[in-house]
């Protein structure tokens, strides 16, 4: 029980100043509960409300994808980096240290692999696991225009309503099949149903034209996918690009762990995404971290 001796009243009202009640300045985000934006917080820095997010969930369908062969070697190093570590849950009970600070968006769909139908996936987390495993976000992809895109729609709104129970914000993945064009108008398409389908931020692809339509058009968040891998300056430009066109940031994953100088790598996207960094600036950067004594990064 309290002490109740030498109990003082309050004194400190602060009555000139009126109560304080900030609004939550992500993007679409200012209606949700507190446990969603402390979570979106951790993803997207509360300074610029952008992330950089480091994908390594390929396995979930690549099996051992170059540069993620040995995730406990190639991706822990590159973890104080990235805002954010896109993961499945195997990989991350196996291969990250649970000491890592970093908020993990979580793959929650899957079930097939490169050789059959990209688009026939299920729901392959259980809600209750990811909060066992304090994740920040879960992914879902959501596959317009596939062969199973109403299969993949129902597992977004079902994880989305599922995540909302707990607290936990949904992104929704455009997954695209080789017969699908990445223009503008495909793009909008899918990431305005992923929001309107209740994804709290969406990850999607950059398209050389019009992307600010596709961004203005979206009601959350949009990150872009790395994609395959390009030469460093010209992902660089990519990240660039979208940024200035809306995006809100980067999933990247081939474009980093597949570098020559992943960690290099990593430091260039972050000066572009958080201090609007020139790429040719950016890629000087890289340079110069890839060129530095080894351990000096």
């Amino acid at each position: 029980m309290a002490d109740l001796d030498n109990i003082q009243s309050g004194k400190n009202y602060h009555l000139d100043k009126p109560h304080r009640n900030p609004a939550f300045e992500l993007k679409g985000s200012n209606s949700l509960d507190w446990g969603m934006k402390n979570r979106l917080a951790r993803i997207f820095n509360p300074r610029d409300h952008r992330t950089v997010m480091l994908a390594v969930d390929h396995g979930y369908f690549q099996g051992p994808t170059t540069g993620l062969e040995r995730i406990d070697v190639t991706v822990v190093p590159l973890v104080a980096y990235a805002d954010a570590l896109m993961i499945t849950r195997g990989a991350l009970r196996t291969s990250i240290p649970p000491e890592m600070s970093r908020p993990v968006v979580l793959r929650s769909t899957g079930g097939q692999s490169i050789l059959k139908e990209l688009s026939n996936e299920l729901i392959a987390v259980d809600i209750e696991d990811a909060v066992r495993l304090n994740a920040s976000a879960l992914a879902v992809q959501v596959y317009i225009g596939g062969v199973h895109e109403h299969q993949s729609i129902g597992n977004l709104a079902k994880v989305v309503d599922s995540g909302i129970r707990y607290g936990i914000p949904t992104m929704g993945v455009t997954g695209v099949g080789k017969e699908l064009v990445r223009d503008s108008k495909y793009l909008g398409l899918a990431t305005r149903i992923c929001a309107e389908m209740g994804a709290h931020f969406v990850k999607t692809y950059y398209c050389e034209r019009d992307f600010e339509h596709v961004a203005a058009a979206c009601p959350v968040p949009l990150v872009i996918a790395g994609g395959k891998k390009l030469a460093e300056l010209d992902a660089l430009k990519m990240a660039h690009a979208a940024i200035q066109e809306g995006a809100a940031g980067v999933d990247m994953g081939r474009n980093i762990f597949q570098s020559d100088a992943p960690e290099a790598m990593i430091q260039a996207v972050r000066s572009v995404v958080h201090e609007a960094e020139k790429p040719q600036k950016a890629y000087d950067l890289y340079l110069s971290l890839k060129n530095a004594p080894v351990g000096s990064l």
